[in-house]
């Protein structure tokens, strides 16, 4: 089952959906947040702990949760949690976006970059 977006208003620039999926052309968890991709990670293997993490928390999936549909995997972190990857890329936040639909951390020192549709 695909992600649903279920309503975007450019007015409010708010963003709603019912789990994670691409909003405005960036993939959102269902807050709105951008998620991003690390270049340093291996297919299917976070390499972003410690300070790294601080900066760039790590989209953590809740116990029990399930692959939200075609593309969606989770991949066990060093501590045991499971993160979300999308195309078997780890996914990530970036600490300094507040608000729903800020990508300030796309193409951060070359190797952060936002997943587009």
């Amino acid at each position: 089952m695909k992600p649903v977006l279920l309503s975007f208003s450019l007015a409010a620039s708010a963003v709603f959906l019912t789990s994670a999926g691409f909003a405005a052309g960036m993939l959102a968890d269902a807050k709105g947040m951008t998620l991003y991709t690390f270049d340093k990670d291996t297919k299917g293997m976070s390499t972003c702990y410690g300070a790294c993490a601080t900066m760039w928390p790590p989209y953590l999936a809740k116990k029990g949760e399930k692959p939200m549909g075609e593309g969606w995997t989770m991949v066990k972190r060093k501590d045991g949690a499971e993160q979300w990857a999308y195309d078997g890329k780890p996914l990530y936040f970036f600490a300094k976006d507040m608000k729903a639909g800020e990508a300030m951390g796309n193409g951060m020192k070359g190797v952060w970059h936002v997943v587009k549709e």
